[in-house]
């Protein structure tokens, strides 16, 4: 019957604990850990050990999930099974038959499409079977209303948002939402399909193959054309049985709610009225919302020329023309001013307010109604435009440029509409807003095409659209809770003037600057997907001078997606279009970003450019660089490193004259980089000097370039390309730091990495640093505790691989490793395989983590074989992180072994490791060891807790042996590792 829905309650289950509750409510309010631990006054570590609960306790996937859980509205009851589907604001009605029909072809089909004309009901009827079916489903049920799309490739982001699926780096948001859905046993109710068939029928195919224990009801005017469809054609209600019938009930029972119930007097006229409205729900209800003013004389009067002039044809045309009369009777029941302000505000896809219906339906062009009514003259009634800057300044608010009367006359005029069922009022805590449903604003599209109208008008919602976007950016931060609320309630609308404008010459410039600022928004939003999407639009239609720019933001974008190969297109096509402008620099830079990326982000690549190709486009770049732009002559040298860089680490027997050429490269883009005074480009040059001093096996130096780079962009903007080198730096920071043994550093990076915004929905690289970190401290509750977050994103990411994910799962295996939980370890080391790009690496931290389990169980033989390598054989595997940890474990594995060349071996460690006091401890100890020097053992202890690892100080005791060994098992069992319980399986 009528759409006439609000979300249902999503209030959290019975099962949370009041502290929990605490923490779901200030997660609602979008506060960091730290500012939830600051509030309730206990540690972050609390913190997270509560969202990791609330997280398992409600079955959502993130963060975010959880934010908007804690921010929908609460009724005082938890959510049954059918939490996900909308409660209808009045009673469903009748149609029994059709209810069981739908449900029997729903339970041995699983995609079932409910067909009908505009106005029979579809909807409701969808709605009341999924609810009787819901619990059948041990997933529930989920609704999508595609009403306001006006983009068919949107259906998938529509459904996203539905199931809360977000967005995660480096994948598509079709491939994130079949990974979360595959195991989902549920119902997806797709409501409103008939508009969007172009991008409903390809999801299905995609989906339902993908989910085998999922299934789709959807609800269409027309079939969706899948080879799997199964067609359910819903009927106008039932006018068999007289008053008893299904359509009398719809109308007496929406009569009797606006205060007027028909007596019995004119149940056979009630009955007459019904059949000739052809049992259309949507016409009934119209019909019954007029009784207490027409009553049944006034309705069959109104409906009788109408109904004859579109009587004939085929029947299923019949219904809709059936419906179409109602609505012409029920438009031409209104005055002039109420028809025109109807047709008007019908281009608005979300609620909208009084002042947002005072700019769109322009007083101008109805003086001759609103004004003349209240007194203030007349100056005719033809269509005119109004100005895109007046309308900036409207749109802010009622009374600027418009008069309080003209305001006063639509509020009343909006009022008369809602009474007569055209449109509907939604209370909300700004204030009364109006939605027409998507029949009456399809119709009312019409009538503007007839009246001449539709282009003023839709210019006059493209400049409001654009006066609401300049706003969201001057105000809120729409990343936050009120702002985001802003950003949600004008986004459709901003959407739908998007797909209309572009094909408008004389709006290309207003919709230029729409999807620019819908970019920027969509950022702020962490809607990244969109953004990016928004950023190539506004540099088609820009000129070719800002669609570099805007190109330029679009590469931001995608990098911070880890969409290497969208970041090298895009840089590509804004150095095309500055070459067509005329900016040779500017093409010199976004050429030599293009080569950068391919080798600087060459893991995020699904498959990396041919080298040939790079070296074109560097060659391309110094072409067209000229001299004297610092900018361009900064992005050579950082590209020269990139190659320079990526060559040398090729060469695995590299001279170390070949190692230092790299660093003075990297040097020279630094220095070049700072003369620019741009901090995104000074941050990129450090971090090829972090690698470039990484390779020559400068430890310190990495670490400080890759510190530095924390510095200087601390007061970077947040730009799409700002945000993406703040994270890269973030991780590389916290690698680094680990490298050194700098664990709080790491720590501390490592969690503001893990607290990004950005990566709330991509919980496997947020934590993969902290993870290793913690694993190294000896943490292993809290690395436990992560562990879970990481593996379920990592799995919904689509196993995606990376080095830093490699050894983040390798580190979860060391500590069920040192747990003696030998089982998890090998599932662990799975993971590990298939969640790293190259084997190099897991030899690398593969190394030192399986000693470290080795000599915790009391096995050096096996620890040793691990480490048995020289450094100066394997520096490919052990550079950057691993090294000082290889050769610290190395001796201290050959003197528990007794390897002859112990003592040598901890000689030429502790020249590697000197300045890293965590692995100078450990070597420190090993030469204790040797010298069986027990005080000069138990001194490292000291040392290992000063550096931040109480795990290596537990072990000490144990080292130590008779009496500390106690005291050492029971530091160990407080940290969550047990001692030695078993050999290790190889």
């Amino acid at each position: 019957m009528s759409n006439s829905v609000v979300p249902a309650s999503t209030v959290p289950a019975s099962a949370v604990s009041a502290r929990e509750a605490d923490v779901l409510a200030l997660l609602g309010e979008h506060l960091s850990n730290a500012e939830i631990a600051a509030r309730l006054v206990i540690s972050v570590r609390t913190v997270e050990s509560h969202v990791s609960s609330l997280l398992r306790k409600l079955d959502v996937p993130d963060r975010r999930a959880l934010a908007r859980r804690a921010a929908a509205p609460r009724h005082g009851s938890a959510p049954d099974a059918a939490g996900g589907l909308p409660t209808p604001l009045t009673t469903f009605v009748g149609r029994e038959r059709e209810r069981g029909e739908l449900a029997a072809v729903l339970r041995t089909h699983r995609q079932v499409t409910a067909v009908g004309p505009g106005g029979v009901g579809k909807t409701r009827l969808a709605l009341a079977v999924a609810a009787d079916a819901a619990g059948d489903f041990a997933d529930g049920a989920w609704f999508v209303d595609l009403a306001p799309l006006t983009d068919p490739g949107r259906v998938c982001a529509a459904v996203a948002a539905a199931v809360n699926v977000g967005e995660q780096p480096g994948r598509g948001l079709a491939e994130v939402l079949t990974t979360a859905l595959a195991d989902r046993e549920a119902l997806l109710v797709l409501d409103n399909c008939e508009h969007v068939r172009e991008g409903v029928a390809p999801f299905l195919e995609r989906l339902l193959p993908a989910c085998p224990r999922l299934r789709v009801l959807a609800t269409s005017r027309a079939r969706l054309l899948v080879p799997f469809e199964r067609i359910f054609s819903v009927p106008p209600l039932s006018r068999a049985g007289g008053d008893e019938s299904d359509a009398v009930s719809l109308f007496m029972e929406r009569a009797a709610a606006v205060g007027w119930p028909p007596g019995p007097s004119v149940s056979e006229g009630v009955v007459a009225l019904c059949e000739r409205l052809d049992g259309m729900a949507l016409a009934i209800e119209l019909a019954a919302a007029r009784w207490p003013t027409l009553g049944l004389d006034g309705l069959t009067a109104g409906l009788s020329d109408q109904l004859r002039m579109l009587a004939g044809g085929a029947r299923a045309d019949d219904r809709h023309r059936s419906l179409r009369a109602v609505l012409d009777w029920s438009h031409d029941l209104l005055e002039p001013r109420d028809q025109a302000l109807l047709r008007r505000v019908s281009v608005f896809v979300a609620p909208f307010t009084v002042e947002a219906a005072v700019v769109v339906a322009d007083p101008d062009c109805v003086s001759g109604g609103w004004r003349h009514a209240h007194g203030a003259g007349s100056t005719g009634g033809g269509e005119s435009m109004v100005g895109a800057d007046s309308m900036v300044g409207v749109g802010v608010g009622v009374g600027v440029g418009v008069g309080g009367d003209v305001a006063a006359a639509v509020a009343d005029g909006l009022g008369r509409l809602a009474e007569h069922s055209l449109l509907t009022a939604v209370p909300s805590a700004s204030g009364t807003r109006y939605q027409a449903l998507e029949t009456i604003r399809q119709y009312g599209t019409e009538q503007l095409v007839r009246a001449g109208e539709l282009a003023g008008v839709r210019a006059r919602h493209l400049a409001w659209c654009l006066a609401r976007a300049v706003a969201l950016r001057e105000g809120a931060d729409v990343g936050g809770g009120e702002g985001r609320a802003r950003f949600d309630a004008v986004a459709q609308d901003i959407r739908a003037a998007l797909a209309w404008a572009p094909g408008r010459p004389e709006q290309r410039a207003d919709a230029c600057r729409l999807a620019g600022q819908l970019a920027e928004l969509a950022f702020a939003r962490n809607l990244l997907a969109e953004s990016q999407e928004r950023f190539e639009q506004a540099a088609q239609l820009a000129a070719d001078a800002a669609a570099a720019v805007a190109l330029r933001q679009a590469a931001g974008v995608a990098g911070c997606r880890r969409l290497g190969d969208d970041m090298f297109r895009l840089h590509l096509g804004a150095a095309e279009a500055a070459r067509r402008a005329g900016d040779t620099a500017g093409a010199s830079r976004d050429l030599a970003a293009a080569a950068t990326v391919a080798y600087r982000f060459s893991t995020s690549f699904p498959v990396i450019p041919v080298e040939a190709e790079v070296k074109d486009v560097l060659a391309r770049a110094h072409e067209l660089s000229g001299a004297g732009d610092p900018a361009a002559e900064a992005a050579l040298a950082l590209a020269e490193a990139a190659v320079t860089a990526d060559a040398f680490g090729a060469l695995q027997g590299a001279v170390e004259n070949t190692a230092q050429e790299t660093v003075a490269y990297a040097d020279r883009a630094v220095a070049l980089a700072r003369l620019t005074g741009d901090p995104v480009a000074e941050s990129a040059a450090l971090d090829a000097l972090s690698g470039a001093r990484c390779w020559a096996g400068e430890s310190f130096g990495a670490a400080a370039a890759a510190r530095r780079r924390i510095d200087v962009l601390a007061a970077s903007p947040r730009t799409p390309a700002g945000t993406h080198e703040v994270m890269d730096a973030l991780a590389m920071a916290a690698g680094t730091a680990l490298g050194v043994g700098e664990l709080p550093q790491a720590r501390l990076w490592g969690r503001q990495l893990a607290g990004h915004p950005l990566l709330a929905e991509a919980g496997h690289q947020a934590t993969s640093w902290l993870l290793v970190t913690e694993a190294f401290t000896g943490h292993a509750d809290d690395v436990l505790a992560h562990a879970t977050g990481f593996r379920t994103a990592w799995e919904r990411s689509g196993h995606q691989r990376s080095l830093s994910l490699g050894a983040a799962a390798a580190s979860v295996a060391m500590v069920h490793g040192l747990r003696g939980d030998h089982a998890a370890r090998a599932d662990w080391l799975a993971v590990v395989e298939r969640a790293d790009t190259a084997e190099q690496h897991r030899k690398g931290y593969g190394a030192v983590f399986d000693a470290m389990v080795r000599l915790h169980h009391e096995d050096p033989d096996a620890a040793l074989a691990s480490v048995a390598a020289p450094p100066d054989a394997v520096w490919k595997w052990v550079c950057w992180v691993w090294l000082h940890w290889y050769v610290a474990l190395r001796a201290e594995a050959s003197v528990l072994a007794g390897h002859p060349e112990a003592r040598a071996r901890i000689d030429s460690a502790r020249g590697v490791v000197q300045g890293n006091a965590l692995a100078a401890a450990q070597v420190e100890r090993a030469q204790a060891l040797l010298d069986d020097d027990v005080p000069r053992l138990l001194a490292t202890r000291a040392a290992f807790e000063a550096a931040g690892c109480p795990y290596q100080a537990a072990r000490t005791l144990v080292l130590a042996g008779g009496a500390h060994a106690a005291e050492g098992r029971a530091a160990l069992t407080a940290l969550g590792l047990g001692p030695a319980t078993a050999a290790v399986d190889t």
